[in-house]
């Protein structure tokens, strides 16, 4: 598992750690309070730090950095982590994020495995459990996902209580409205009202909830292919298929929380209108693991066959599974010719058990690209692997942990903030 070093950076933040927002110009506790989150989010950044050097990189004096460092390490927010080597001038000691101030959890659950970790404020992962899902009903699966999560906290020597911030990613869309998660037809039951309190419930910590692919595609932003991308698309096809939109850098939600519902799209196989597939959406129908298998099936592959297995056999060389694997590739890319005109990404990044296939699948793909449009995207494989939903939920997580974190009054005891 990749370890996580560092959330995106925070931009500073003048508001008070506490009260009602409003700032009274000039008052001490409020510029010290300023100090030390400035002087915090230095060193979490460029850690491990001097006192000198945070003055020369901050602009403020020696005495006002002191004052805000005495703050912080009584707060347990920073910590000494030696004396500084190769400078002219006796030894300084040094400066970082104290890691055990706060802890997150990731928690992925899909319809084949349970995936989590908890990670400390400064993002190292330090402990980490994937179990197969439980599926059978949300009841199972939601006590599951309990028992991971104290399970995980007793191996990183953390009680769960302490854990300042959980996230949590499912297939479907989270309606912060009603409280539950829509369109999530592989996960059974995962779509009733009063899901999101029984998962609160189970877990008894701040808990946020988002869609995997949508993690995933915060996950490449941060580490992985969309870095250096400001506009690209997610498209994770496994036991389900969907799409997250990053657009100018940010997170593209949509005005119902369902852009990127590309399952629904009107391509493959049958009338999109039939019932059957309106509940997973036509798209998903004819191109996911189960549309593979019945592509398979019809060309002669016996009972029992998998995803997996018929791109197995396609990498032998099998004539059947590449037959299999060519058409799903033609499927892939009328998806990708379909979304390209509308949002133009820079980059496609495939992503799921099918999708990290691009040994098979990139060539014929582009190739197909290269008949539909005149302008195409670049297409990758994830650079994260079966990772991108975990590391996008700890990477989320740590984002709110240490922006309430940062937060705590000046000179308070360390303590889970909850």
């Amino acid at each position: 598992m990749d370890v996580i070093n560092q959330a995106r950076p925070l931009r500073p933040s003048l508001r008070p750690p506490h009260g009602d927002g409003r700032i009274t110009a000039g008052t001490p506790s409020l510029l010290r309070a300023i100090n030390e989150r400035s002087v915090l989010e230095l060193i979490h950044r460029g850690g491990p730090l001097s006192r000198a050097q945070v003055a020369r990189v901050s602009g403020l004096s020696k005495p006002t950095v002191s004052l805000a460092l005495t703050g912080l390490l009584d707060a347990q927010l920073v910590r000494e982590v030696g004396k500084s080597r190769g400078e002219r001038g006796p030894s300084a000691l040094l400066y970082e994020l104290n890691p055990s101030a706060g802890w997150v959890a990731g928690i992925d659950v899909g319809r084949v495995w349970v995936r989590a970790a908890i990670a400390n404020i400064a993002g190292t992962v330090v402990a980490r459990r994937d179990e197969r899902a439980r599926v059978g009903s949300a009841k199972t699966l939601i006590g599951q996902i309990g028992a991971i999560a104290r399970r995980l906290a007793g191996e990183a020597g953390v009680r769960w209580p302490d854990v300042t911030q959980a996230v949590l990613g499912s297939p479907g869309v989270f309606d912060p409205v009603h409280g539950y998660v829509a369109m999530a037809p592989n996960l059974p039951g995962w779509g009733r009202h009063g899901l999101v309190e029984a998962v609160r419930e189970e877990l008894g910590t701040n808990v946020t909830f988002e869609n995997d692919v949508n993690l995933a595609a915060l996950a490449e932003r941060e580490h992985g292919h969309g870095r250096n991308a400001g506009s690209f698309v997610f498209l994770a096809v496994g036991t389900g298929i969907g799409m997250a939109l990053v657009m100018d850098g940010n997170l593209y939600r949509g005005a119902h929380g369902a852009a990127g519902e590309v399952a629904y799209l009107p391509l493959g196989m049958g009338d999109p209108r039939d019932p059957s597939n309106r509940r997973r959406g036509a798209f998903e129908e004819a191109a996911a693991a189960a549309g593979v298998v019945r592509i398979a099936r019809q060309l002669g592959f016996p009972s029992g066959t998998t995803a997996e297995k018929i791109f197995t056999a396609a990498k032998r060389g099998d004539a059947k599974a590449v037959k299999v694997v060519l058409k799903e590739a033609e499927l892939l890319a009328m998806a990708i010719a379909t979304i390209t005109p509308v949002l133009d990404p820079e980059l496609v990044i495939l992503g799921g058990g099918i999708g990290r296939n691009g040994d098979l699948l990139l060539e014929p793909i582009e190739l197909e690209l290269r008949q539909l449009l005149p302008f195409r995207p670049r297409v990758v494989v994830s650079a994260l692997g079966e990772d991108a939903v975990l590391q996008g939920a700890i990477a989320t997580a740590l984002e709110v942990a240490q922006e309430r974190v940062f937060h705590r009054a000046p000179g308070r005891t360390a303590q889970a903030v909850g």
